[in-house]
């Protein structure tokens, strides 16, 4: 015979009055979690009570009921009610709704179960009733207040609204993440949201992070040069659309239109180079988004006077000064930091800084042949480089001036009235007048006087540093300058085939050092010599080693490899102990990874950081991979080969260093100039010209000789 369900009868429920309610000991809720006791209290108070009291008679010896009940589940709602009954907001005999247990099972576990069980409510679920109420219209800021979390929640609950409702079903069959749908709805754009998830659910990679760089690999971030000159507000008005991430720190988000952004960026910049055109009065402005290093090479450059303080402004910077000082002074006496202290110096500093950074005055005939280039600095702002003068717009050249069109002349001032006859021609003494001197005479006497000349020059090393130095300004800095009489050549190569050198901060430095030097040096060729020998040691030094520096050429040609000098580079750099790690060179997608094949890409990997991290990127694609590749590497140090340091003389082997040898010529520096050639080069034959190799490596070595 069957045996007969037994039923189940359910506690009862009633109304209990709070002061007949205590707390059990065994309420294992120790810790306090979520919602505090104060906003329970608040949401008690606008929606009543939701949930019963577990509780349960407490007895008394004999087993009668004392009419207290104790409560192992509902601890906290307990706290809540008696928060309200002491602001008096609440009677201490109002009527709690409790469920009254028989008491078959222990307090504890009722506790332990009731927490256990309990389920938090789904994202998907509560971004649903959030949704739901602002429909109805509920504001973020109310829905934040009424359930106790920041607007920010709210919001990004709310910004679930922009993923595909195909994703989102997906994500409540749990077959994606939150962080996922999370990366999903930083764009609105439900097919694209499904092609990219179509994408990564075929590979190994679905990291959060992926999936926002495929969602936004065509657009341009709002931390962009290009969208800060903009402005994020003129590029939404003149109908580009912006992403947001409310879930991750997005720098501002991610511009969608490139192509609009580009069209603003030129409109603007065209606006503003016009603007200065005008309100300055130069002959041409070239306005460009970039310009190409080395784009002023060829121009002549001249710079303005920096406009002197006007009596009030003076009486201003003695004060501010002496404020500044002062408090430094007191300030580093103290033993505290003191935050008000140090904002007043900063203050201070910088209205000491505005009054230092006055605007430069140029003469006004420079500016009528004179022109700027307009363009993008790194972090945005206008970068304009004034004072530059074309060939073509040069003042003709006045005959009379010794050397003014810059061509070289080797001739003296008593050449030039030498006679056109014979170079013997005996001077007639019958004839009374005087004759000019033969031109074999002059070349005669010039000669013996150079040779002089040589011979006393180089017993004074102070003047011949100073001729040396004298003839690199003038090639470095006056480009129609006057001619030395030292045939010392300085060239310098210009780099403009490579993208993005003007923006490393190798190039600024060196501009900021050029421009310095620039202010400083004279206007007119002619008063360098004096200015050069007034100029104390340091300061000759510091220009001969920047004059210097710019000749520097250890560029690896396709149809010149130029061995030789790209030894002497070596050398070079191990003297001053020169390492590009340390120069800051770190591998990019843009500068070396993205530019390679897919297995130079995971070589690096492997080299930087071994076999198992190029494991996890082998199966990306070549774009995918190069980017991959960039994070991996940053900060391990690794160099391309091209930039690594020579391997030091005795690692090659010796067979191979014989090879070298008799593939060269018979002079005897070639297996030492071999070892000292990077491993790369070793396994290429020379292309070099011999006669070019030697007349670098001449001119290279004249330079460094000088600056040693």
């Amino acid at each position: 015979m069957a045996q007969a369900i037994q039923k189940i009868t359910l506690s009862t429920a009633r109304d209990i009055p709070f002061n007949k309610l205590t707390l059990s000991q065994e309420n294992v809720r120790k810790i306090k979690a979520g919602v505090s006791i104060e906003d329970l209290a608040e949401d008690i108070a606008h929606r009543g009570l939701l949930t019963s009291l577990n509780v349960r008679p407490e007895l008394d010896g004999d087993g009668n009921e004392t009419g207290i009940y104790r409560i192992p589940a509902g601890g906290r709602r307990y706290r809540a009610l008696q928060r309200l009954v002491a602001q008096k907001r609440l009677a201490k005999t109002a009527g709690v709704p409790c469920i009254v247990s028989k008491g078959e099972t222990l307090e504890v576990e009722d506790s332990l179960a009731e927490n256990v069980q309990r389920v938090s409510l789904h994202p998907l679920d509560q971004f649903r009733a959030f949704q739901t109420l602002r429909e109805q219209g509920l504001g973020e800021e109310e829905i934040a207040a009424r359930f106790f979390v920041s607007v920010v929640t709210v919001r990004q609950r709310l910004r679930l609204a922009s993923v595909s409702p195909r994703l989102l079903d997906l994500y409540a069959e749990d077959e994606m993440t939150l962080e996922q749908i999370m990366a999903f709805s930083i764009t609105n754009d439900h097919v694209r949201q499904e092609q990219v998830w179509d994408t990564i659910s075929r590979s190994h990679s679905r990291e959060p992070y992926y999936i926002r760089r495929l969602l936004t690999e065509t657009a341009i971030r709002a931390s962009d040069r290009r969208a800060i000159y903009v402005g994020i507000e003129a590029y939404e008005a003149a109908g580009g659309v912006a992403m947001r991430d409310l879930f991750d720190q997005d720098q501002g988000g991610w511009l969608q239109d490139p192509a609009l952004l580009e069209q603003l960026v030129m409109e603007k910049l065209k606006a503003d180079a016009e603007a200065i055109q005008v309100s300055e009065g130069w002959k041409w402005v070239e306005a460009a988004f970039d310009f190409p290093y080395g784009h002023t090479s060829g121009l002549r450059r001249f710079y303005g006077e920096q406009a002197e303080m006007t009596d009030d402004e003076l009486a201003r910077y003695d004060a501010t000064r002496a404020k500044y000082d002062k408090l430094d002074a007191e300030y580093s006496e103290a033993s505290e930091y003191s935050e008000a202290t140090e904002q007043k110096l900063e203050e201070l500093g910088s209205e000491l800084d505005g009054l230092n950074d006055r605007p430069f005055v140029f003469d006004p005939q420079d500016i009528a042949r004179g022109g700027v280039f307009v363009s993008l600095g790194a972090s945005g702002e206008l970068k304009i480089e004034r004072g530059f003068v074309r060939p073509e717009d040069e003042q003709p050249a006045d005959p009379s001036t010794d050397g003014g069109d810059g061509r070289a002349d080797n001739g003296s001032a008593l050449a030039v009235t030498g006679a056109a006859g014979g170079e013997d021609t005996q001077p007639d003494d019958e004839d009374e007048t005087i004759k000019p001197l033969p031109d074999r005479l002059v070349l005669d006497l010039t000669a013996a006087r150079t040779i002089a000349l040589r011979n006393a020059l180089a017993n004074n090393p102070v003047i011949a540093f100073v001729g040396v130095l004298h003839a690199f300004v003038l090639k470095t800095f006056y480009v129609y300058g006057s001619d030395s009489c030292l045939e010392v050549t300085l060239q310098s190569a210009r780099f403009s085939q490579t993208p993005g050198l003007g923006d490393t901060v190798w190039a600024k430095e060196i501009d900021q050092r050029h421009d310095g030097w620039g202010q400083d040096l004279p206007k007119d060729p002619n008063d360098l010599w004096d200015f050069l020998i007034k100029l104390d040691e340091v300061s000759r030094h510091a220009l001969f080693a920047h004059c210097a520096s710019l000749s520097v050429n250890a560029v690896i040609e396709p149809w010149n490899k130029r061995a030789r000098a790209i030894a002497h580079a070596e050398q070079l750099a191990r003297s001053i102990g020169f390492d590009m790690v340390e120069a800051g060179w770190v591998p990019t997608a843009d500068n070396y990874l993205g530019r390679v094949t897919k297995s130079r890409i995971l070589q690096a990997v492997r080299e930087a950081k071994g076999d198992q991290a190029a494991e996890l990127i082998g199966h990306l694609k070549k774009t995918d991979m190069a980017r991959e590749a960039e994070r991996l590497i940053t900060g391990c140090g690794w160099l391309a080969e091209p930039l690594r340091m020579t391997v030091e003389e005795g690692t090659i082997e010796s067979d191979a260093v014989a090879d070298e040898a008799s593939v060269g010529s018979d002079e005897p520096g070639n297996i030492s100039e071999a070892q000292d050639l990077p491993v790369f080069l070793l396994q290429e034959p020379e292309t070099s010209d011999d006669d070019t190799g030697d007349t670098e490596r001449g001119i290279d070595g004249d330079h460094l000789a000088a600056a040693e």
